[in-house]
């Protein structure tokens, strides 16, 4: 009867499950022999392929509602005969906006207690071929049913649960909850999904579970009960765990340039992610900062402990403490995986494990006490460089590494590798910066009589912000001295080898005598000149400035015979000044315009000092921070300077103390000049009229002084310098003329005069009557040279004093 209708053909009952994309996924034998097909020719097919015509709209409602529904529908025989059965869906569980349905039906027939039997068989065998634990419950949330999945992970059987509320199964954590959320489920009539994440204390792998409560109603739409559907989601869990982890190491590792503090990250990450204790253990020369050494092939490998971290309260006892070094013998298994450059994970019985395990009696007490049962060792590589080696080790996970997790290991570790990398190269790179630094900046200050100097540099705490701050303490001639501390614009080694050829150019500049505004204007022609020649593509514009190279600059000389010091400053904070009495103020000086703009002039202040002044220059960096202006930082300058008769050194630290709170967030200089004053007993002054017979009267006079200061030892020399430099202040120069001897770690012999013309040494012919005066001056003396004065020049000329010879 093909294409007919046959009412109650077959008396058996079905029952099948639909999943949420509308396939058929489990049938009973009664669906089988309804339809007549075999069950492999029923599931996985579309539901409603089976269906003879379309559901019903009141049933279609039901279904988007998510609602148990109920009523008569035609079915499709394999033969093509229509098949009258009375259905009913109940919605098993909600996920992701799909339902699983258990369809129940029966032929309609008057035997409607035999039926609704028949269906409940249907209902339990379709219930214990679940491939999910699935639970049932009553009003009272007690177990009606529940699959045989649910029993085992249950762990016990259902006749020992059915009746019982979960809480009287199992009363503990998490079975409490789980009671909860069930009457939950009953009260309000709402699904509830709830997931779960078992922990044990000290144990790193958890299981995870994800649970659909959902309640069961009649056609009225009230709650009869409730069903549990479980699914075990460990293994999506930890994919989801390691991709945290994945990430948690892009975030944390590499955080700074520091290898230590890098390998400590690597080793953070992995203790929080999968391990149970990590230990980074570097190539010597990588964890001191060089190059990675050729890894030996017939020598141990010496390695330092650089890192490790536990999840237990601190470390638990290592064979070798962080920090200290470790040798790799030959043939072992850390320098056979160092060797091959891949990581791989053994067991305490492996062979080559167990070997490296007794090697060391610490080591095999601690695997032992701790029962460590997994181990991975992964080499850390970037660039095709071996760094090192990590090993990740478990004694409260139980499960052992598997492959999954030397993936990770391997991934994270090189992540860790290239931020290792960078940190040893910076390592190096500061290291080089920081020495050429050190090279470049004032060893000591010189022992002098003029001032008493001490000082203070602190370099930033990032090696990439090393600034170009420098100072310096200069000898001049007449027991002047020149006082210079000057910053570098950016920073970086470009910046502290800028500060080199600075401080060599005032130098330099410092021994021409230059006046302080002078010097500063050919010190801005300098920068200038610099900042031109930065870089090749700038070569090619020779015209125009690059940017790259300015600085401030302040230059300060102090003459402790008039006690007069003559000072100029290019964009520099303004020293400070502290009387004897401990009164303090900052000089005021022409600020001028930073080094490296050019056109605008600079301009010179001269101030008077009293004996035991103290002079106070130091770079922007004292005085700024993040947290205060600059007037602040000026205020506290001026408190911490407030007790000049402390000792020098003191008051570099009670400064220091008192203005930073936190590290330098740039290079500082400080440096603290005491003055002092050449009295009568050290200086002696003589105006000469401008008459050639004054020459004799000069000779008599410096002989004379030096018998009073018992240096008649040096009477002859100093007569002859004396002379010939009169003879040629008379020649050459002009009045006023002036004669000065001063006394002090040297003797020095200054002849002064009204002209401004620069004196130079001449080679006198055979027959010549003049141009010997200065040779003969350079051979007899220690130094010579000439300044310009404003009233016209000095020339002097320095000897060690009788007894002493020249360092």
């Amino acid at each position: 009867m093909s294409g007919g209708t046959v009412e109650g053909r077959a008396p058996e009952d079905l029952a099948v499950v639909v999943d949420a994309r509308g396939a058929v996924t489990a049938c009973s034998d009664g669906a089988r022999l309804l339809l007549g097909h075999e069950p492999s020719d029923i599931v996985g097919r579309r539901a409603m392929s089976l269906l003879a015509t379309g559901l019903p709209e009141s049933t279609r409602r039901h279904v988007a509602g998510g609602r148990r529904w109920a009523g008569e529908v035609a079915l499709r025989h394999r033969d093509g005969d229509r098949v009258v059965v009375r259905l009913q869906g109940t919605p098993l569980l909600d996920a992701d906006g799909g339902r699983l349905w258990l369809v129940t039906g029966t032929t309609p027939a008057p035997t409607t207690g035999r039926a609704e039997h028949r269906a409940l068989s249907l209902w339990d065998l379709t219930l214990a071929r679940l491939p999910v634990p699935v639970a049932v419950y009553d009003r009272e949330a007690r177990l009606v049913a529940a699959n045989e999945i649910m029993t085992q992970v249950m762990g016990r059987s259902e006749e020992e649960m059915k009746g019982l509320t979960l809480w009287e199964i199992e009363p503990s954590p998490p079975f409490d909850e789980y009671d909860r959320l069930q009457r939950e489920v009953l009260r309000t009539g709402e699904m509830i999904f709830h997931e779960e994440h078992g922990k044990t204390p000290g144990v790193t792998r958890t299981h995870a579970w994800s649970m659909f409560l959902s309640p069961l109603k009649d056609e009225t739409g009230a709650v009869q009960g409730m069903s549990a559907t479980v699914f075990d989601t460990t293994e999506q869990h930890w994919a989801r765990r390691r991709l945290a982890v994945l990430n948690d190491a892009s975030l944390s590792i590499g955080s700074t340039l520091d290898v230590t503090r890098t390998a400590d990250e690597l080793a953070e990450v992995a203790v929080s992610g999968f391990a149970d204790f990590v230990t980074v253990d570097l190539l010597e020369s990588v964890a001191l900062g060089d190059e990675p050494e050729p890894l030996p092939l017939d020598a141990p490998i010496t390695v330092r402990r650089t890192a490790q971290r536990s999840v237990l309260e601190g470390c638990p006892e290592s064979v070798v403490a962080t920090g200290d070094t470790m040798l790799y013998p030959v043939d072992t298994l850390p320098s056979r995986t160092l060797a091959a450059g891949r990581g791989a994970g053994h067991r305490p019985g492996d062979p080559g494990l167990r070997e490296w395990i007794r090697s060391s009696p610490g080591r095999a007490e601690s695997v032992a006490r701790h029962k460590i049962h997994s181990v991975m060792m992964v080499p850390l590589r970037a660039r095709g460089v071996t760094l090192g080696l990590v090993h990740f080790l478990r004694h409260r996970t139980p499960e052992p590494f598997s492959e999954d997790d030397l993936l990770l290991a391997e991934e994270i570790v090189a992540r860790a590798a290239v931020s290792v990398d960078n940190a040893r190269r910076y390592t190096r790179e500061l290291r080089a910066a920081l020495a050429l630094q050190r090279s470049l900046l004032p060893e000591r200050p010189p022992d002098l009589a003029a001032v008493d100097v001490a000082y203070r540099y602190l370099p930033t705490g990032s090696g990439a912000d090393i600034g170009g701050d420098w100072f310096d303490v200069i000898p001049l001639s007449g027991c002047r001295v020149a006082l210079v501390v000057g910053d570098v614009v950016g920073h970086g080694i470009h910046a502290t080898a800028t500060m080199g050829r600075l401080r060599t150019a005032v130098r330099t500049l410092a021994d021409v005598d230059l006046a302080p505004d002078e010097l500063l204007t050919q010190l801005d022609d300098l920068v200038i000149r610099l900042d031109r020649e930065e870089g090749p593509e700038v070569r090619e514009r020779a015209a125009e400035a690059s940017g790259q190279v300015g600085a401030t600059c302040l230059y300060a000389v102090y003459d402790p015979v008039s006690r007069r010091c003559s000072m100029a400053r290019a964009g520099h904070p303004p020293p400070a000044l502290v009387t004897p009495g401990g009164d303090v103020r900052f000089v005021d000086l022409p600020a001028g315009p930073p080094l490296g703009l050019g056109g605008l002039p600079f301009e010179a202040a001269e101030v008077e000092l009293e004996e035991n002044s103290l002079l106070a220059l130091y770079t922007d960096g004292l005085i700024e921070a993040a947290d205060h202006d600059v007037e602040v930082g000026i205020g506290l300058l001026r408190q911490a300077l407030s007790s000049p008769g402390d000792a020098l050194e003191d008051t570099c630290d009670r400064v220091l103390r008192t203005v930073l709170a936190d590290r330098p967030a740039d290079d500082i200089v400080l440096m603290l000049a005491r003055t002092a004053a050449l009295d009568a007993g050290h200086v002696r002054t003589w105006q000469l009229p401008p008459d050639p017979a004054a020459v004799a009267g000069a000779r008599k006079m410096a002989g004379e002084q030096l018998a009073a200061w018992g240096l008649t030892e040096a009477a002859f020399t100093t007569e002859l310098i004396v002379s010939e430099l009169v003879t040629n202040a008379l020649r050459h120069g002009g009045a006023p003329i002036e004669l000065r001897l001063i006394r002090d770690s040297a003797l020095i012999c200054e002849v002064s005069d009204g002209s401004s013309t620069a004196p130079h040494l001449r080679r006198a012919r055979v027959f010549d009557e003049g141009g010997r005066g200065l040779l003969l001056v350079a051979q007899l003396s220690e130094r010579w040279g000439s300044r310009q004065t404003p009233t016209g020049k000095t020339i002097w000329a320095e000897q060690p004093l009788p007894g002493e010879t020249s360092g």
